[in-house]
This record gives structure tokens, sequence and C-alpha cells, in this order.
């Protein structure tokens, strides 16, 4: 059986250690970086480096990089013309090579407040401090040259991102009675996963844990495990959003790994 290939374009926080997975799953894996220094580190992981920047070009050997059967992009958004036109290019270069499939990181922050909860299916005028991520979905999803998966996760947490450690103890934190939306990096993986043995393509998730406390609540218990003083939460309801994880669940049959936000902090360990 011939080795499956999976491009991964930016290994950060999420890509790095998902490009790792892969690897240990047995697909030939390259990934990008935008430092020439860190890709010691990408060979030390199994995994074929590529220093690849995007902005108004696309800087880097990008046709030897989309060589693969699978692309996954994971690099931060920036709503500044330079970067969708950079990203223009790139969909034009995903046409000319042999990428078949592609999951596309989004996030819940498109959707606005709707003091509900929001599903995949929710008709929404997008939250305009976001409007622009969709127009990038847009760029992927419209082709039909290749298929595009849509994973639009909720706040991320694990690895080096410890809640205890998002708000500090001066700081006044508003509409603290909210509802939190978060997910652990362990979970991100395992969806992506999933969605590649399952072969699941041209859909769209919204992934998220399966409970949400309270933002006093939740915060409040993160910081004190770690042994500091929480800041100040004003205990008021504004507005809030609850991100249903439902689909995930019955689509993929997906279990979590840290479904419960509360009992997920004995993770976290003390800095």
């Amino acid at each position: 059986m011939e080795q499956k290939s999976f491009s991964v374009l930016g290994c950060g926080w999420l890509g790095l250690p998902l490009a790792t997975t892969f690897v240990e799953d047995d697909f030939i894996v390259k990934g990008s970086t935008t430092s020439v220094s860190k890709c010691e580190i990408l060979l030390e992981n199994g995994i074929q480096p590529y220093v690849l920047s995007i902005e108004e070009d696309i800087d880097g050997n990008l046709d030897h990089f989309l060589q693969s059967d699978i692309l996954f992009i994971n690099v931060p958004f920036r709503k500044q013309k330079p970067f969708l036109n950079g990203y223009k290019k790139l969909v034009k270069a995903i046409e000319k090579s042999t990428i078949k499939h592609v999951i596309f990181i989004s996030s819940t922050a498109v959707y606005p407040d709707i003091n509900g909860e929001v599903t995949e299916n929710l008709v929404f005028d997008v939250n305009p401090a976001k409007k622009e991520l969709l127009v990038f979905e847009e760029l992927f999803t419209n082709n039909k040259n290749f298929d595009t998966t849509i994973i639009r996760f909720a706040g991320l947490i694990g690895g080096t991102r410890n809640p205890g450690n998002f708000f500090k103890e001066d700081r006044k934190v508003k509409n603290a009675l909210a509802p939190v939306n978060l997910i652990h990096l362990e979970d991100c993986i395992g969806i992506v996963k999933a969605i590649v043995e399952q072969q699941k393509w041209n859909v769209t998730y919204n992934a998220a844990a399966s409970t949400h406390p309270t933002k006093a609540n939740y915060y409040k218990q993160a910081t004190i495990q770690m042994g500091k003083n929480p800041a100040t939460f004003i205990e008021e309801l504004d507005s809030f959003k609850i991100i249903s994880n439902q689909k995930i669940i019955d689509d993929l049959n997906y279990q979590f790994i840290y479904p419960d936000l509360l009992e997920g902090l004995s993770v976290f360990k003390e800095d």
C-alpha cells in the first residue's frame, strides 16, 4: 500500500505536535516554518522542513511542499490585504499540485454572541471583527479542484497554553458569568486524525469541549491551582455564545479526551 503524505502549513503550537503524530502513524510529513532555526526541530521529529512565508507573495519552495495528498493549513489569521493576496496564490498553487484534500483551521470567533447555542447550521451575521476570516474560508470551500474541510476551533488550551496564565492578578475581567468555549490541544489533534481516517471532506465542524463553565469559575480555579492570586472577575452577564460540539460527536463518533473543562484543569501543572 502506497504511503500517504501530509503537508502541514504552520508548525507552531498545533501544527508541530500534529505533524509529529502523523509521522508516528507512518505518513510522509512535510512541515513549514518561517524560521530557519526551527528546521532542526522538525528534522528531529521526522518532519521534512520547508521555510515558507505568505505575504503579498509566497517565499519558499511551495511547489515541492505541495507534493502531498493532504494539506493542513494552520497559520495565525491576519486580515491585511497582502496576506489575502498570498492566500489567493496559495489556492492557485494547490490547484496545480497533487493535493486532493485540505483541512483549514478557522475559529468559532466568526460567530457573533447570540446569547444561546451555536451549531454549524446557524445562519448568522459574522462577527465584524472576524469577517475577513470567512473570506479566507471561502477561498478554499468555493474551489472545486480539491476538497476542503473547515474546523472552527474554540479557545485553545494545553501544551504551552495554561489557562491559569490567561488573566493576571491586576486584571478586571468583565462579563464573567458568560460561559467559556475552549478545547484542549490533544482533542484538536484527535479531531484532525478522525477526519483524515474517516475521509470526512467538504464539511465544517465546530470544535469545543462539552462543558461550558462560567469565565469566573473556570479561570479562578485555573489560577488558584497554579498558586497565584486570581484576577477580579466582574460577575455580570452581558453577551455570550455556547459552541455545540454535537456534530463532531455524531458525525465522527469522536470521544473527547477532555470533555469536561473543570476536570481537565488537573493536567495543568503549577509553573
